[in-house]
């Protein structure tokens, strides 16, 4: 992962950002709104992770889009406006084009965003939030986190080493199911022996006897507290533009929308600087770094 100064942020304003952005890309199924917030959590998602980004999403999410947008014209016959029929009578309308789209682009904005949130809130950052509220299961989760890439990357490691061994395993049906399931009978004792060992140094460093506290090494400054301020002012006007119908759409029977007015013109800007803050704050941050450098 590149160096992000969102990333920095507590942990607690990285969080509040996740659930903002995505329960407005959840619940609001505008174009433009959509748009923006898919457009934004790519553009991070490149930030963070480069050429696995943009792979992961032609590999992946590319043909989500594709699938989930065919798919509802298919079996949803529903509007106003026909611009087909197929050979068995049923209709292909512009609504049913049109939803099938958009909820294409929700579906993969939230998984964008969801790729995001995994590079940026680590298992650490959770139990700083959660470790003194609900101190076992941010531990828990906190653990299956780390467990996840750490168990991949092994199978990987395993895999690599039975190839080096047997390099023309996969010519051989047989002996390909050979491969995998020794690649999976020594992962699977590695995480056995893995977990037997976490236990083990959990016990030795006294964890769950009374009295034991924990350390966190974020602290909230003035930074976190504008940051925050920040992402509440322009969730807040982007909720209110969408609750007081300023920014809304409709697909069915037939699509109508709202006007273009003021408030609605302010919703689309707060929304957009609020799915922007973490590339605005990285532009700021390596324009800063830049002029530091610059004056040495």
């Amino acid at each position: 992962m590149r160096r992000d100064a969102f990333y920095s942020v507590h942990p607690a304003v990285n969080l509040a950002f996740f659930l903002f952005v995505m329960l407005i890309t959840a619940f609001v199924l505008h174009p433009a709104v959509t748009g923006i917030s898919l457009v934004a959590a790519c553009i991070y998602a490149f930030y963070l992770k480069g050429r696995k980004a943009l792979k992961f999403f032609l590999i992946f999410v590319l043909p989500v889009i594709v699938f989930v947008a065919a798919l509802n014209p298919v079996f949803n016959h529903a509007g106003t406006t026909v611009l087909f029929y197929f050979k068995n009578g049923n209709a292909v309308t512009r609504e049913a084009v049109l939803y099938g789209i958009v909820s294409a682009c929700m579906f993969a904005a939230l998984i964008m965003w969801c790729v995001c949130l995994s590079s940026v809130m680590t298992s650490d950052k959770y139990v700083c939030l959660f470790g003194k509220a609900i101190p076992t299961l941010s531990l828990v989760f906190s653990m299956v986190l780390r467990f996840v890439p750490r168990l991949f990357s092994r199978i990987k490691l395993c895999s690599q080493a039975q190839k080096s061994v047997a390099p023309s395993f996969g010519k051989n049906p047989v002996k390909a199911v050979r491969h995998g399931l020794s690649v999976l009978s020594a992962t699977v004792t590695w995480a056995l022996e893995s977990a037997v060992n976490i236990s083990d140094s959990m016990k030795s460093r006294g964890y769950g006897l009374p009295g034991r506290t924990s350390y966190s090494i974020y602290r909230f400054d003035r930074r976190d507290a504008v940051m925050g301020i920040l992402m509440a002012v322009c969730f807040a006007l982007s909720a209110a533009a969408m609750a007081t119908k300023h920014i809304w759409f409709r697909f069915y029977p037939s699509v109508k929308y709202s006007g273009t007015d003021a408030f609605s013109v302010i919703g689309y800007a707060a929304f957009l600087i609020l799915c922007m803050l973490p590339v605005i704050l990285n532009v700021k941050e390596n324009a800063e770094w830049r002029i530091i450098r610059s004056r040495l």
